[in-house]
């Protein structure tokens, strides 16, 4: 059975596909794809990544070739109530980190962790393992911040099939974790490749986490604005353009409806 057929559904959004669909629902399909011998890559996608998209040929390529596009914003779903679609609110990268690898752990899931800045990745590592007692760190890499050699890269993509992983998260930040799993899919032998950006830095204690009361309400950009106002600053025109967007449209959507 195939597991977007059974489980998933796709939501236009300002020119995006969108899987609207509940954290347990994204990890029993992937448990799908374990059990077919499937491999995916799945983006978290905010406003500013869909922004993106709409002025980087690649970046929504990349987005369009994974098996799940998720809703990773507020923004998204706001504009998900405004064009009609029925949601199960947003899901975010950070949080599908920690309920995988405590889920993962009756499947004995085997986790690699790529990306980050020098030790970080180590260190999540090190965090989530004291987390969730029994979860299966399969390697940690930290790549350098340049580009790689084939020689160099081919080396990385052994050296992490080897260790067998079932999930492989991406925290390189977007559009390059995108670009990375597209140009990976494939070569990557892991389940699913997951672009997590920012969870690598919240759940290796780098950066301050944005309490759960704040998350709930979608706020995390004014959290982020207090203790990383360059990141919010570079994201703001992306995400602003993304909003002028939506009513138009919504209005689009509205009227090919009633042509039907």
């Amino acid at each position: 059975m195939n597991a977007k057929t059974s489980l998933q559904r796709k939501c236009d959004i300002v020119k995006v596909r969108f899987d609207l669909i509940a954290y347990n629902v994204v990890m029993e399909i992937i448990e799908q794809w374990r059990i077919n011998r499937e491999f995916h890559y799945v983006t978290l996608t905010n406003p500013y990544c869909v922004s993106l998209c709409h002025r980087d040929a690649e970046m929504r390529k990349a987005i369009e070739g994974a098996e799940m596009t998720l809703p990773d914003g507020i923004g998204i779903i706001l504009a998900a109530r405004l064009l009609g679609y029925s949601h199960n609110g947003r899901v975010a990268g950070p949080r599908l980190m920690l309920k995988l690898c405590d889920w993962g752990r009756k499947y004995g899931y085997r986790h690699y962790f790529y990306g980050g800045a020098e030790g970080v990745a180590q260190k999540l590592a090190e965090r989530l393992y004291k987390m969730y007692a029994g979860l299966h760190v399969a390697g940690t890499y930290c790549p350098p911040f340049r580009p790689l050699t084939e020689e160099e890269d081919k080396s990385i993509v052994d050296q992490i099939n080897s260790t067998k992983p079932d999930i492989v998260w991406v925290g390189l930040g977007a559009p390059k974790q995108e670009k990375w799993m597209l140009e990976h899919l494939g070569r990557i032998r892991a389940t699913a490749m997951i672009g997590v950006g920012a969870a690598f830095d919240y759940h290796s204690g780098q950066v301050k986490w944005a309490p759960e009361w704040i998350q709930k309400l979608g706020l995390e950009w004014l959290h982020s604005s207090i203790y990383q106002p360059r990141r919010v600053r570079q994201k703001f025109g992306g995400t602003l353009s993304f909003l002028v967007r939506i009513p138009g449209f919504s209005l689009k959507r509205r009227l090919n409806m009633v042509g039907k």
